[in-house]
């Protein structure tokens, strides 16, 4: 058994499909389930379930999967420790960045970064705070910027952020015209808002719950800007933390909400138990130095 084998194990059932994690890993199907069979010859075990539609896991394999897991981030971590022994002249981040946040927090930071250290390659994987955490949990990503709260116990943060959550609304919504709006009052309104994968949606659905209602959802997706778009033809209401506001263009009113959980804290997250390389940790010092300044 080697690494390339566990690898390879872990694609196939990322994606449920031989064919395509070969075609992710820049492999042919042949070599990947040539790898996949000389493991199972080697456990004595069939690790997938080829009978059905996709390929599925079996017993054996889940138990395999959980432990090929476990030695995987140790030999990321074993090699993120021998990298250290060229100091920063080389080395590797992956980060994940919110759209919301990449463009608004962090292009200046990245490109000051890489005019210190130009060999120091970074990798930025755009998603919702929700995907960002889970990638940071399992491994996938060293760092990732997030929407507070997080689970303590998994996640090391800092945070760098607050802003107010504004309604976004076409000029002529009555909401307007009213001097103090609450989130009370748009009980009856038409929702756009972002997906699942984002945290802030969370944020706005517990919120509307202690209001003892639950929002009318018309449209999600996972652009800000759309959405923005989409309240200036009045075919809803949206909300969006202050600083995307200030981005939107178009025929629509921002309003302030009186309501204590309606905030957005961003935090740079990484996970507590994970060795972080040299080049994650001078990158952290730097952005802090920089978001704090």
């Amino acid at each position: 058994m080697d690494i390339k084998q566990l690898q390879y194990f872990i694609e196939i059932n990322r994606f449920n499909s031989f064919s395509k994690a070969a075609e992710h890993l820049y492999v042919t199907q042949p070599t990947i389930s040539k790898m996949i069979k000389n493991l199972e010859k080697e456990f004595n075990v069939s690790l997938f379930d080829r009978s059905k539609k996709r390929v599925v896991l079996t017993d054996a394999g889940k138990i395999i999967l959980e432990q090929a897991q476990v030695i995987l981030n140790a030999f990321k971590d074993l090699e993120n420790q021998l990298e250290n022994l060229s100091g920063l002249k080389q080395g590797h981040i992956r980060i994940g960045l919110p759209p919301m946040v990449g463009s608004s927090f962090f292009p200046n930071i990245i490109g000051a970064f890489r005019e210190c250290y130009p060999a120091i390659s970074i990798e930025l994987m755009e998603n919702g705070s929700n995907k960002i955490a889970e990638d940071v949990e399992d491994g996938t990503l060293d760092l990732g910027v997030v929407v507070l709260p997080i689970n303590n116990d998994i996640f090391d943060s800092f945070s760098f952020v607050t802003e107010d959550i504004k309604l976004v609304v076409h000029p002529s919504h009555a909401l307007v015209k009213k001097e103090k709006i609450t989130l009370k009052d748009l009980k009856k309104e038409h929702f756009m808002l972002l997906n699942s994968d984002f945290a802030l949606r969370n944020r706005i659905m517990s919120a509307c719950k202690r209001e003892e209602f639950q929002p009318f959802i018309v449209f999600e997706s996972s652009q800000w800007d759309l959405l923005g778009k989409m309240a200036a033809s009045k075919l809803g209401v949206t909300l969006l933390p202050e600083s995307i506001c200030d981005q939107l263009k178009g025929d629509i009113v921002t309003l302030p909400i009186e309501h204590s959980d309606m905030y957005w804290k961003l935090a740079v997250i990484w996970r507590k138990d994970s060795y972080l390389s040299h080049a994650a940790n001078e990158w952290l010092r730097f952005a802090k130095e920089k978001l704090h300044s």
